[in-house]
């Protein structure tokens, strides 16, 4: 049974909670049941012998919880004498039994009943003469991880989560990442280290702050494995959102993994894994979304620590908090001395360009520019994630750059690297395939400039397109066609993101038009600046700044000066700028002769209908 159909057959439990619940809260009952039917079907081989081992420790009065996670062979177990499907063996005394059931397993899976407020559904479902009919519904389903791998029941989860998500009206970027774009992430971010990814036994750990059902630290984990299957990878998380804490608890319960390491909570404001330093770092922090809640909490510790803490480059406007994710990743880096990080997070287009000179969205690029800390930034296709069609871009940043990458940052334009999807989910109506993302991170992992060349038959119609690297030549145009370069991978000095605001004065005059001079203090005697003519002008690092006011400004204001105290340094990364490329318009004797012809062809036919 595929992911869809399985997904498809746990959402027809819709229809026996349709009237006695409200769409929005169907996922209240779908989403813990479905947990609860997977771990029932994970513990169901071992179900005897985890019960015999009960009672044998416990008639030696020693502490059970070792050997019985030893004996189940799950990290997990459950002392009750019922599963599932003999909890409904006793129709009058159902919710009475699965109340006991759930209470017999070990702590970290009752913690995970207990985030999904799974007893109040119980309730709920046995007033309302549901409850029965709906654990039977499961019961129907094996869910063990022979029959549904952990991948599967990854995609089942996030097909859940979306649908629930989409009758809720969930804030845009606030769910999980298609799965390819996060494989996009993984290449990226271990593609430099695949030969120590490769020895025997490494060992690696890696981070999502915005754990959200997992996604991410399960599909870096499956790469690794497939590259290396002695590898391992410990991962660590921390989720706001209880349910999706519960879900991603109850698969790093499934694969074995330490659940301590996922904590619940805000990361912004309660870091859960203070002071720990990972290799490798994924995220997608929600788009746009305000942190007004924790905003005492964030300005306290920016103020307080400086950079000492995680926010001393700056903070941004309380009306977006994906950059102080960003902030709070850079703070989780090992060291380079002790082997450096790299992580990938997705922003929006906000991040780029938001906030002049002086700002704290500014501050924040040039920390990170100046320390020389982003790799790459690659811009996605638009219409990727289920919530949000809007433009989106991964960056990937590290503390251990290559020395071909020192002082500089590449660009890549990714937003053609898609496909049309056979069927639409959400506002998700494109996909990368393989071949999109391995051509990404080709060009990211050889670090090298390339165009896209865009190849047209005589008719105009597109027929191929081809990466064309620097120094390679561009195919050749068919017989009558043509072959359009747009370029695809820059790779430019940091120093070319940043510039200088200036602020511009001059002098205010008199009645008779003279200048108005200072009486007092260090502007005595000098013309006094007259803020209604005050403006001021963004001049690059790479230029000086009086050669450019030379130029620019005094041709057109020859009695202006700079005000050095004013003058602020700012960073941008104006991405779609660095990959425009101008069309001149059609000749005007072509557009001339298309307009003749279309007027003659329009009184031909007044011509007719008068006849």
């Amino acid at each position: 049974m595929n992911h869809q159909s399985l997904s498809a057959f746990i959402w027809s439990v819709a229809d026996l909670l349709r009237g006695d619940y409200k769409q929005s809260d169907y996922g209240k009952v779908i989403l813990p049941f479905t947990v609860l039917r997977r771990l029932d079907c994970v513990l169901e081989p071992t179900k005897a012998a985890v019960l015999a081992e009960h009672e044998k420790r416990a008639a030696q009065g020693v502490d059970p919880e070792p050997f019985l996670r030893r004996v189940s062979g799950a990290g997990f177990y459950n002392t009750h004498k019922m599963d599932l499907t003999r909890v409904l063996g006793d129709a009058d005394n159902v919710a009475a039994n699965l109340y006991a059931y759930l209470q017999a397993f070990s702590p970290a899976v009752r913690d995970i009943f207990e985030r999904f407020e799974f007893h109040a559904q119980i309730e709920r479902l046995a007033k309302a003469g549901l409850l029965y009919m709906v654990a039977e519904k499961f019961t129907r389903i094996d869910l063990h991880p022979e029959a549904v791998d952990n991948h599967q029941m990854g995609l089942v989860f996030e097909e859940l989560i979306r649908k629930f998500a989409e009758l809720s009206n969930e804030t845009a970027g606030e769910h999980f990442t298609p799965r390819e774009v996060i494989r996009l992430m993984v290449e990226l971010i271990f593609v430099e280290d695949d030969a120590a990814l490769s020895e025997p036994g490494v060992v690696r750990t890696i981070y999502d702050p915005t754990a959200g059902t997992g996604g991410m630290l399960s599909v870096a984990e499956e790469r690794l494995l497939q590259q290396n299957p002695g590898a391992k990878l410990s991962m660590y998380g921390q989720e706001l959102n209880p349910e999706s804490y519960a879900i991603c608890k109850a698969d790093m319960l499934i694969k074995g993994q330490p659940v301590d390491n996922i904590v619940f909570g805000n990361t912004l404001s309660d870091d859960g894994h203070h002071a720990a330093k990972f290799d490798y770092m994924l995220s997608n922090p929600p788009f746009g979304v305000e942190w007004k809640k924790v905003e005492k909490i964030v300005r306290a510790e920016a103020e307080q620590q400086g950079y000492n803490g995680r926010f001393g480059p700056g903070l941004p406007r309380v009306s977006d908090g994906s950059l102080l994710f960003l902030l709070h990743l850079l703070s989780k880096m090992r060291p380079a001395v002790d082997g450096g990080s790299r992580f990938g997070i997705v922003l929006n287009g906000s991040p780029l360009f938001t906030g002049g000179a002086g700002s704290g969205e500014s501050e924040i690029r040039r920390h990170l520019l100046e320390s020389d800390l982003v790799e790459a930034i690659v811009a996605l296709p638009t219409d990727m994630f289920y919530n949000t069609g809007i433009a989106t871009y991964v960056w990937i940043v590290s503390n251990k750059k290559p020395a071909a990458r020192r002082g500089k940052l590449q660009l890549i334009d990714a937003s053609g690297f898609w496909r049309k999807m056979r069927k639409s989910l959400g506002s998700k109506r494109k996909e990368m395939g393989e071949d999109d993302i391995a051509a990404i991170t080709r060009l990211f992992g050889a670090f090298v400039e390339a165009e896209l060349a865009s190849v047209f038959d005589a008719e105009g119609k597109p027929v191929d397109k081809v990466i064309v690297e620097a120094g390679s030549a561009p195919p050749v145009a068919p017989e009558g066609g043509k072959v359009k370069l747009a370029p695809l991978s820059k790779i430019l000095p940091n120093s070319a993101f940043g510039y200088r605001t200036i602020t511009v004065e001059r002098p205010l005059v008199d009645e008779a038009g003279k200048p108005v001079l200072g009486q007092k203090g260090k502007n005595k005697g000098k013309p006094q600046a007259d803020s209604a003519r005050r403006d001021t002008e963004n001049v690059p690092l790479s230029e000086d700044v009086e050669t450019y006011f030379a130029r620019e400004v005094l041709p057109h204001a020859p009695d202006a000066w700079i005000d050095a105290d004013k003058t602020k340094t700012g960073y941008e990364i104006p991405f779609n700028r660095h990959f425009y490329v101008f069309e001149p318009p059609r000749d005007l004797a072509q557009i001339d002769a298309d307009l003749r012809a279309v007027t003659d062809q329009i009184k031909a036919m007044i011509a007719e209908l008068a006849a």
